[in-house]
Order: C-alpha cells, then sequence, then structure tokens
C-alpha cells in the first residue's frame, strides 16, 4: 500500500540586512517594478530585462516566483529600503536543481545606484542560497561594460573565472560577458573583502 504523504507549501523567507529588507515580491509591486526596470539604463546593462518594458510583464514575472520557489528552482527578492520599505530593485537564484548550482542576478534602480544596495543583497541571498538550497556553486554573469557589476561581485567574494567573447547579443550589439563563480567550499561563501 502506497503512503500518501501531505505537501507543504513553504514560504519564502523575507532576509534583512543592516539597510535592507529582502522579501518575496508581491501584486502590489508591479507598478513600481514596471517603473523601476523599465528604465532604459536597468535594461541596458542586464540579459533578460526587455526594453521597452512591457505592459502586464511585470505582473507575469511577479506571479511566476512562488511556484519557482515551491519547485526549489528560483527565489527571487524585493530590495527594499529597512527604513522607508520603498522598492529599490531585485536580487535572486535561478536554481538549477540536477547540478546543484545558481545563477545570482539582481537589479537596482538607477536613483539608488552607487549606495552598495546590490552588494548588501546579493551578500545576502548568496549566503541564503548556499544554506536553503544546499548548493555547492553560485555564478554570475556581467557584461564587460557594466564595471560596478563587476566589483559588485568582487566585493561578495566571486572569483573572475573568464570572459566569454561575443557570447550575448544585445539590441543588435555582440557583448563579452565574464563569468564569476562562488564554491560551497571557498572560505566564508559570500562574505567577500
Amino acid at each position: 500500500m502506497l503512503r500518501a504523504e501531505a505537501t507543504r507549501a513553504v514560504s519564502q523567507p523575507t532576509l534583512t540586512t543592516d539597510h535592507l529588507v529582502l522579501r518575496p515580491f508581491t501584486a502590489a509591486d508591479a507598478d513600481d517594478v514596471q517603473t523601476i526596470a523599465g528604465e532604459r539604463e536597468i535594461a541596458y546593462n542586464t540579459a533578460t530585462i526587455p526594453h521597452p518594458y512591457p505592459e502586464g510583464a511585470a505582473e507575469a514575472w511577479i506571479l511566476a516566483h512562488a511556484d519557482a520557489f515551491q519547485a526549489k528552482k528560483g527565489a527571487v527578492f524585493a530590495i527594499t529600503l529597512r527604513e522607508t520599505g520603498e522598492l529599490v530593485g531585485a536580487v535572486g537564484l535561478n536554481v538549477e536543481p540536477e547540478h546543484t548550482r545558481a545563477e545570482l542576478g539582481y537589479w537596482i534602480g538607477k536613483t539608488f545606484w552607487n549606495h552598495g544596495y546590490a552588494t548588501e543583497a546579493a551578500r545576502q541571498v548568496v549566503r541564503f542560497g548556499f544554506q536553503a538550497f544546499g548548493l555547492l556553486r553560485l555564478y554570475a554573469r556581467a557584461f564587460v561594460r557594466n564595471q560596478a557589476s563587476r566589483r559588485v561581485l568582487e566585493k561578495i567574494g566571486m572569483r573572475y573565472e573568464g570572459r566569454l567573447r561575443g557570447h550575448f547579443l544585445k539590441w543588435g550589439e555582440p557583448l563579452d560577458l565574464d563569468m564569476f563563480g562562488l564554491l560551497a567550499t571557498d572560505t566564508s561563501p559570500g562574505k567577500g573583502t
């Protein structure tokens, strides 16, 4: 006789840092996501955000998060200011369970650049990824032209692993991508320097 096992939905946690609260996105965030991610400069430096940002895309993106977390294939967090709750960006992991690894990704609204929010959020999500998903490896990609993102990855302890020349076509332009990685066995993953 087969034993029926109850499946219990696990909610994505909220993480906190000194200046930020990293929480699951809600439907109420859609207008802010549309506005912030819709900035040309955000799309210019990311692989997956289109420009112009299509109507309804924010809602669809937010709706997909819970299922991905339940399937242990991802975790996307709204980056909000601890004092005001204002949305400043997103940070997340795209988990590849078959390889026990995940890709780290993030974006920060243009008006919030140069405050250290990407570094603070990414560092916390790296720790979360290794602990919550039992990952062996985290990796990230950055366009060579995006020096700010490269600095974030270096600050959180990721190691430069190489360059993929002409690897990504963005708005008709072939771009070089730099690869960064971090292993669970590296000293203090996510701590950085």
